[in-house]
């Protein structure tokens, strides 16, 4: 079973680096690998000091790279429903050169790199695949995507299909609009399917991980603990923190004791949120890593000595835990703040909401008749009761 590791931390704290390290281990170990950026500012080519592209290009032996380029994605492989939509935008009466530089759909962009690590996923081409994501905001929005985009699908998509497959025929006589066609159609149906691949393999902690990289900073540790949150908030699976450009204890200059005061103190408070999940420090090398050399430094340092792609298991996901005649599903939530968090429910849905994030949670077939009776906080954990009524 191939394994996905995903990097990703606020800018500048050298993620794209760490992903590299990883991805040069991976390699020397004889294990087929590939590295790819889904940041729209790529930066692959710069830490591998050679050209990298849209297209796969060899890196090493055993390690390929790629800077996924989502237009080109798009226009290749789900071409008819771009056709479709920029047609039914024409005959709404825009203007063409409006239309073309229009982003179709919000987020569509994230969406198709997710979709092209899918692709190459089920490939099996690859036993380890590294993925460089944009910094802390654009990843949560690029993994929360494919679940709030199928979520509205589910929801309205039935209603819109028939819709279509009715009022197509008439649709240019009557109402002087062109509807997608039959081929639009059954890529809109394959793109719903891809829709829920990619939810199970995000969220799969067997097969896809998420590493987090830090400094010892007060502005990256206070985002680093609201990454930590979310990912968990939307059930994505965190294994490791690595926090890098740690400075050396025996350091023999009075210049750098209050920076090593600093390091320790931020350190000592990642360590303390983070109790659970395998840290692991970075030192801060004496010149600039540049090409392979260079990240291998970082290798040599960090990744060497444990088993560096095992999939392990740290917090269980949401769940449910049948209670009497309730039952309660708990998300592991740290660091939140309970004000800062707003629930209700639909019919068929908790809504959770903390700060501008927002995730609805489709209750399972069995419990739809069950309704929130109540909630609270037990160590780090919310636990929302759900009573039949």
């Amino acid at each position: 079973m191939s394994r996905i590791l995903i990097f990703t931390g606020k800018g500048g704290v050298g993620k794209t680096s760490v992903a590299a390290a990883h991805a040069i281990h991976s390699a020397k170990s004889g294990v087929k690998t590939l590295i790819l950026s889904t940041d729209m500012a790529h930066n692959l080519g710069d830490v591998f000091d050679m050209p990298i592209g849209k297209s796969i290009c060899q890196v090493t032996e055993d390690l390929d790279a790629l800077e996924i380029d989502p237009n080109y994605t798009m226009d290749h492989d789900f071409k008819d429903m771009k056709r479709a939509v920029i047609n039914l935008l024409n005959s709404s009466g825009l203007p063409m050169d409006t239309i073309e530089a229009f982003n179709l759909f919000p987020g569509m962009d994230e969406l198709f790199s997710l979709l092209k690590i899918l692709d190459i996923y089920e490939e099996g081409k690859y036993d380890h695949i590294i993925v460089d994501c944009a910094p802390t905001g654009e990843t949560l929005t690029l993994l929360k995507f494919p679940e709030l985009l199928s979520w509205y699908m589910e929801k309205f998509f039935p209603v819109g299909k028939i819709a279509m497959r009715v009022l197509s025929p008439i649709s240019k006589a009557v109402f002087k609009i062109d509807l997608p066609d039959k081929d639009a159609l059954t890529d809109i149906e394959k793109l719903f399917v891809k829709l829920v691949k990619l939810q199970d393999l995000l969220k799969d902690s067997s097969i896809t991980s998420i590493r987090l990289v830090a400094m010892a900073e007060k502005m990256v540790v206070e985002e680093t603990k609201r990454n930590y949150m979310y990912m968990n908030l939307y059930n994505f699976h965190v294994d490791s923190l690595f926090i890098n450009r740690v400075l050396p204890k025996d350091i023999d200059n009075v210049f750098f004791d209050d920076w090593l005061d600093i390091q320790h103190k931020y350190i000592d408070e990642l360590e303390a949120i983070f109790a659970n999940v395998p840290i692991h420090q970075i030192p801060w090398f004496d010149s600039e890593l540049k090409g392979i050399e260079g990240i291998t430094r970082i290798e040599d340092t960090t990744l060497k000595g444990w088993n560096v792609f095992e999939a392990i298991k740290i917090q269980k996901g949401e769940s449910y835990v049948k209670s009497g005649e309730d039952y309660i599903l708990k998300i592991f939530l740290p660091t939140i703040d309970s004000k800062a968090l707003d629930m209700h429910e639909s019919t068929n849905d908790i809504i959770i909401k903390v700060g501008n994030f927002k995730r609805n949670i489709s209750k399972p077939n069995a419990l739809r008749n069950y309704r929130i009776s109540g909630a609270k906080f037990t160590d780090q954990n919310l636990m929302i009761t759900l009573s039949l009524g």
